[in-house]
């Protein structure tokens, strides 16, 4: 997938196979298995192109990575614990990347919820919201929401 994500682009298996040649030495039918693998889990779509296939990732890396986080901390016992744990193990910045997300989220909630009509939830006294994305943190384009994460087809 590293590889997928990496070209950004449809690929073909020679492609990738070359890619990874270049630091070991591999099998195309290894590359071929493993880009099948992937399909049959549905985590990549193929279109063919003659005898070949181009494969192109489903989901970005960053949504891959949070449907992760969201299986592990929904299969936990006590998820706050697991929580308090996994934000004991960031740095300071990764903590500041959650704030700054957290903020997107909550000003996206808002802004669907004024778009529906709906009142906004009543916030803690001294809460403020913030009416743009905080900190250079990665905003969407006007009038578009940001990624949000896609759970892979298993």
């Amino acid at each position: 997938m590293t590889r997928v994500w990496q070209w950004n682009r449809p690929v073909t298996v020679r492609e990738v196979l070359e890619d990874l040649q270049q630091e070991r030495s591999i099998a195309y039918t290894t590359v071929m298995t493993v880009m099948d693998n992937l399909h049959q889990k549905g985590w990549v779509r193929r279109e063919a192109e003659g005898r070949a296939y181009r494969y192109t990732a489903v989901s970005t890396r960053a949504a891959y990575s949070a449907a992760l986080m969201n299986e592990a901390w929904s299969t936990s016992d006590n998820p706050a614990a697991a929580l308090v744990a996994f934000f004991g193990m960031m740095s300071p910045e990764q903590r500041e990347a959650l704030r700054d997300a957290v903020r997107i989220v909550q000003h996206d909630d808002e802004q669907a919820a004024a778009q529906n009509g709906d009142q906004p939830a009543e916030k803690p006294a001294g809460q403020a919201t913030p009416s743009a994305p905080p900190g250079g943190a990665p905003a969407a384009p006007e009038g578009e929401t940001p990624e949000r994460p896609v759970e892979p087809g298993r």
